[in-house]
């Protein structure tokens, strides 16, 4: 089977990163020829670079960012209409050569769709979003609702919580089906010397290191874990992993001003985006996730626990499938610091507690998530449907 993936980001996000476990099994690495892939991206960037060291065929089909987001009302949807046209053009010319579309992202279902019907080759939808409007405008939700019921084949869903949505939304039932995000656990096995090393550069021995892995954005709740950090003694540090990306730097702005108002400049790092990501967890002893609004998934959870790490959780969304409280993590009320404050304290002090809640969640996130169990069920569920 060949596969045109689609996606609009040339940064790596969560859907990136698990866009490349889907697409691998079918790039240039395989042994089989019958299977083969492009990705078609709608951005350059290191996302581009990151598919081709994992062997996967990538095209950078457009060089303007299309000029819409998630919150973007209908009138400056149909703005972007001008730049739509030849990109769509480009990919139904391709996807002639493919058996099926694959749409990663939410710009590239818009596209795929038209592509699908012009192309005449059936169309699969990856949701990796929570379709609400905590997310979305109302114009995008209807758009996505719509071209998903009437030009997708297979809506996959990364988490129940995605499902929900989408059918609430009005999508079809017939249609969608829940597979989550696939890891492969080797990858999160360090090296402690590394790990020594790490924490010796960012100064973190002797500190107990709450660790917060995601791009920063006020639904991603940096500002409560921080609020959280004040109410903590003071051996309690806090990393900041990631950075802006989607013209939020004004939220940056505002994460630095909180610290040097409640005087955390020497417990909060914020360490920008980070390819070490597997080493700078093995160096913390709590990764805290605090976004506000229901997460469709949560992939750094997962990521955490592969790493024997224990978790604190927004209990909300695809989060809740994720960590049964007390057993494999702790969940907390979202927006609520003096809780999360509270979890940070329990996990500092009771640490064998803690470590075998971490020894749990190492267990389950390898057997439930493994990445080849995970391709597995979509390659079935694409052979059943094509």
């Amino acid at each position: 089977m060949r596969i045109f993936f689609l996606d609009q980001s040339g940064k790596p996000g969560g859907a990136e990163l698990c866009l490349i476990d889907i697409a691998k099994p079918y790039g240039l690495g395989n042994a089989s020829r019958r299977h083969r892939a492009l990705v078609g991206l709608f951005a350059d960037g290191s996302f581009k670079d990151i598919l081709q060291q994992n062997n996967i065929p990538v095209k950078v089909l457009a060089t303007q960012a299309i000029e819409v987001r998630k919150e973007s009302s209908l009138v400056q949807g149909l703005k972007s209409l001008g730049q739509l046209a030849p990109l769509i053009t480009k990919v139904v010319k391709i996807a002639r050569e493919y058996d099926l579309i694959y749409a990663n992202t939410q710009k590239a279902l818009v596209v795929g769709a038209l592509a699908s019907f012009f192309s005449r080759r059936p169309l699969v939808y990856h949701l990796h979003d929570i379709l609400s409007t905590e997310h979305f405008s109302q114009t995008n939700l209807r758009i996505a609702v719509n071209l998903a019921n009437r030009f997708a084949s297979l809506v996959i869903a990364n988490s129940q919580a995605s499902q929900t949505a989408f059918i609430q939304a009005g999508g079809r039932t017939d249609i969608i089906e829940v597979v989550y995000n696939g890891f492969e656990p080797k990858k999160y096995q360090t090296d402690q010397s590394d790990i020594n090393q790490l924490q010796q550069q960012l100064g973190l021995q002797g500190k107990f290191v709450v660790g917060h892995f995601s791009r920063l954005a006020p639904w991603k709740g940096q500002h409560i874990l921080i609020d959280a950090l004040a109410k903590c003694p003071p051996e309690v540090t806090a990393i900041l992993v990631g950075d802006a990306l989607f013209g939020e730097q004004n939220y940056v702005q505002q994460l630095h001003q909180q610290v040097a108002q409640l005087g955390l400049e020497n417990r909060v790092k914020f360490l920008g985006f980070r390819s070490d990501i597997p080493q700078l967890m093995a160096a913390c002893d709590l990764v805290a996730h605090t976004s506000t609004s229901p997460e469709p998934f949560g992939r750094v959870i997962v990521e955490a626990m592969l790493c024997g790490k224990p978790v604190v959780a927004a209990k909300a969304g695809g989060v809740m499938e994720l960590v049964e409280h007390g057993l494999n993590g702790f969940l907390v009320t979202p927006g609520e610091p003096q809780e999360l404050a509270q979890v940070i304290i329990t996990c500092l002090q009771e640490t064998e507690i803690t470590a075998t809640i971490a020894n749990n969640a190492r267990t389950t996130a390898s057997g439930r998530f493994d990445v080849a169990i995970i391709n597995q069920q979509i390659s079935q569920l694409l052979s059943q449907r094509f």
